[in-house]
């Protein structure tokens, strides 16, 4: 059965807009830089004491909304990476932020950089919008 010409053309679109939103999130996720890819699912909440609540709620990216930052705060292996690629992923797969990883020691670096070069405070590149 053949399809009208304007069902035809709708579907070229639509294939088209599907298409252009995938490439975008793959050039968004490289852009990251993330150290591996993690998500919520993957987290073990019950051998924790991360606030379970509070990390469901920023995964709705709703804290970007009113500028806000966030900054993960733990010793080694309490999930702090986990826990920040897993919200950088939802934002960008989900709501369509723009996010970009840095571990501790790079941003450090960064803004030694910065301050070096009389520019302290100002990033090329936000982390999460």
């Amino acid at each position: 059965m053949a399809l009208e010409p304007e069902s035809l053309v709708e579907q070229l679109l639509a294939a088209e807009g599907a298409e252009r939103q995938l490439r975008s999130i793959g050039y968004q996720m490289k852009a990251a830089r993330f150290p591996a890819h993690r998500d919520l699912a993957g987290f073990e909440f019950t051998n924790s004491t991360v606030d379970e609540a509070l990390i469901r709620s920023l995964h709705t990216t709703a804290f970007t909304d009113a500028a806000h930052n966030v900054v993960l705060i733990g010793g080694p292996g309490t999930g702090k990476t986990h826990l920040a690629t897993a919200l950088g992923v939802e934002a960008i797969q989900r709501h369509g932020k723009s996010v970009r990883f840095h571990s501790t020691i790079e941003l450090v670096n960064a803004l030694e950089a910065e301050k070096v070069q009389g520019k302290a405070g100002h990033h090329d590149q936000p982390e999460l919008r």
